[in-house]
């Protein structure tokens, strides 16, 4: 009985399916089994579910304050954390704060991994004049280190939430061109992907089906990698005014701010900071513990 090829590609597309599920759930197994991964996931969720339920969770005005509370300690009544140089809650603005500063973190990364993934696997595996092109402008903007290419956009465009994306989406572009376009030339000589071009394939196809499936991890598991480090160029950005604008809170912004009130309340200057920090941990320990799930290689 002969097997017509509507069948065949639906089985083939049956066991890419199954053999997808079954990598993933490989993967969540192994990343279950890290504890440290485990424990800053948990804790980054835990903040994106504050910084997006703040509105419900019986939070002070982050932007309203008072004159005669200003710098008030650290387990004060009614603020639990203080308040700023301006009388306005310090807990409201921490929980208010992330929202842009992990927006500011997260957004930059994705359309940069869009972007990035597309223009570096078109680069790989087509190669010749048009690999040439691409890579050659990628690397005019790896002469500049990051933060100092995100001050010199950010000051041209001038400060604000959009065009804060749009110069740390330009900066993070090119790193992750040059690794989608490194693994994209490594798997375009593989011996199955010749198969599949000899057997009538298209370029479309062979994209979609042989080659995006074995470069996405290692790129994926990269752009994750970048997310505290956009984190901390959004807050740097802020710092120097180039950022969020007053009176927004934003953890960098804050840090700003808080300036003046270093020493009179130290805690209360340090606040935003070890938010920071600790937030930036977390994101990259969750990035390493992701790695070693994937088993991507470095």
């Amino acid at each position: 009985m002969s097997v017509t090829a509507e069948t065949t590609m639906e089985i083939a597309r049956e066991e890419v399916s199954g053999s997808s599920r079954g990598y993933w759930h490989e993967v969540f197994r192994r990343l279950r089994r890290d504890p440290v991964a485990m424990a800053c996931g948990t804790l980054i969720l835990l903040l994106l579910a504050a910084v997006i339920l703040a509105p419900w969770l019986a939070l002070q005005d982050p932007v309203t304050g008072s004159m005669i509370q200003r710098l008030k300690p650290v387990g004060t009544p009614g603020h639990l954390l203080g308040t700023d140089e301006l009388g306005r809650d310090m807990l409201s603005r921490l929980v208010y704060g992330g929202r842009l500063t992990l927006l500011l973190g997260l957004l930059p990364v994705l359309f940069a991994f869009a972007i990035g993934t597309a223009l570096g696997v078109f680069a790989g595996y087509v190669g010749g004049i048009f690999n040439t092109v691409i890579m050659r402008v990628v690397d005019i903007f790896f002469a500049f280190p990051s933060i100092l290419l995100a001050i010199a956009i950010s000051g041209a465009l001038g400060a604000g939430i959009v065009n804060s994306l749009v110069s740390l989406t330009i900066v993070f572009i090119p790193p992750i061109t040059r690794v989608a376009e490194s693994v994209t030339a490594s798997v375009r000589s593989l011996e199955y992907v010749d198969a599949a071009r000899i057997s009538g394939a298209g370029p479309l196809t062979v994209v979609r089906v042989h080659v995006l499936g074995n470069v996405l991890s290692p790129i994926f598991v990269y752009a994750t990698s970048l997310t505290s480090v956009s984190m901390i160029l959004a807050a740097g950005l802020s710092f120097l005014g180039l950022g969020v604008r007053p009176p927004e809170p934003e953890w960098g912004l804050m840090l700003n701010t808080l300036r003046t009130a270093i020493y009179i309340d130290p805690l209360i200057a340090a606040l935003p900071g070890v938010m920071i920090f600790l937030t930036s941990l977390c994101l990259n320990l969750l990035s390493d513990g992701l790695r070693s799930a994937m088993n991507v290689k470095d």
